[in-house]
């Protein structure tokens, strides 16, 4: 079978890095082309010790050059910057998958509200696939542009998107209450993030207004079948490198009980290969899915209060970001959906 010729563009951030070691072991890939302003001309090795014994340099962005030697390009850059190659990209043929959150949602409004811009290409925002392969795998397989999930809302919509369509819970007062490891903060020097600031500390941000609120309600709206839903979404930062948990209460609805949630999950995810579902009654743990693209899915039903307790748990930069991206580009090319990730 020909190889996949890829390109990464925006190669030395966290998401970057997480694909480059990735597909550098994917069995039916070959990396053409990795980009980084910063690291442009030295050899990965140099740049990410990691790396050690590889051939690969870094290069300045050329979207000329991605078009002439690429099938598919993995965009991890910072909103805003995307848009600028998904465009040209796309109509030259070359399939875009896109880290960002330039194109996850489906409203240019929302998408200023929360990002203070005019969105940089609404044009597109009707031909854009979600890529929640559990959800969207029907259409990832002929999307061109491919949007890419962020971490909290990956680990937020695929334990209560089930629960929503079926009618369990209500779609009315979610909180969504999430610890994310410092590596969701992207590479950079603030002082927020820095060791001494970040060790033996757990502190919630953003506890309303948080970019990704949006994300999680379009999406979770979707699975209701309502036009929308609002959520308290409250993010914390986590002393570890990688890794989120969200805890998500749900109001239970009439004939909601922990045998019905598990027979909806079993029916939702037993044929997806990086859902698990975990026995009635348990909750997700970082520590099992670091370094994989597993999300696990606890459950409980508190009848003191009425209340169903729901867990996800994601590696931030793997089920959340590059795992992810890589699972949609095997979807869209018709390998083996875990090509390359187990």
């Amino acid at each position: 079978m020909k190889k996949i010729n890829v390109a990464i563009v925006g190669a030395s951030g966290y998401s970057g890095e997480e694909l480059l070691r990735l597909l550098q072991r994917h069995e039916h890939c070959e990396l053409k082309v990795i980009t980084s302003r910063q690291y442009a001309g030295q050899p990965l090795e140099k740049a990410m010790p990691r790396f050690i014994g590889s051939d690969l340099s870094f290069s300045a962005p050329d979207i000329e050059q991605i078009i002439a030697t690429c099938d598919v390009a993995f965009l991890a850059l910072p909103h805003g910057l995307a848009a600028e190659y998904a465009l040209p990209l796309a109509k030259s043929g070359v399939i875009v998958i896109d880290i960002s959150a330039d194109f996850r949602l489906k409203s240019p409004a929302r998408y200023k509200e929360y990002y203070q811009a005019d969105h940089p290409a609404p044009e597109l925002l009707s031909t854009v696939v979600y890529g929640l392969p559990e959800r969207y795998r029907a259409a990832i397989k002929n999307a061109n542009i491919i949007a890419c999930p962020g971490c909290y809302p990956t680990s937020a919509i695929l334990p209560c998107a089930p629960l929503l369509a079926t009618g369990l819970v209500s779609p009315q007062g979610i909180a969504v209450v999430s610890m994310s490891g410092v590596t969701g903060a992207g590479r950079k020097v603030d002082l927020p993030y820095l060791f001494p600031e970040c060790n033996e500390s757990l502190r919630a941000y953003k506890p309303f207004g948080h970019r990704h609120l949006p994300e999680i309600e379009q999406e979770l709206a979707f699975a209701a079948g309502i036009d929308a839903v609002n959520i308290n979404f409250i993010p914390h930062l986590v002393p570890v490198s990688r890794g989120i948990n969200s805890t998500i209460l749900l109001n239970a609805e009439s004939g909601c009980t922990l045998e019905r949630i598990a027979e909806v999950y079993h029916q939702a995810y037993d044929n997806d290969p990086f859902v698990r579902v975990l026995a009635p009654g348990s909750c997700s743990d970082t520590k099992y899915v670091t370094m994989t693209n597993f999300c696990d899915i606890g459950f409980n039903l508190d009848l003191h209060t009425g209340k169903v307790i729901l867990t996800g748990a994601i590696d931030n930069l793997t089920k959340g970001a590059s795992g992810q991206a890589i699972q949609d580009m095997n979807i869209r090319f018709g390998l083996p959906e875990t090509s390359g990730l187990l």
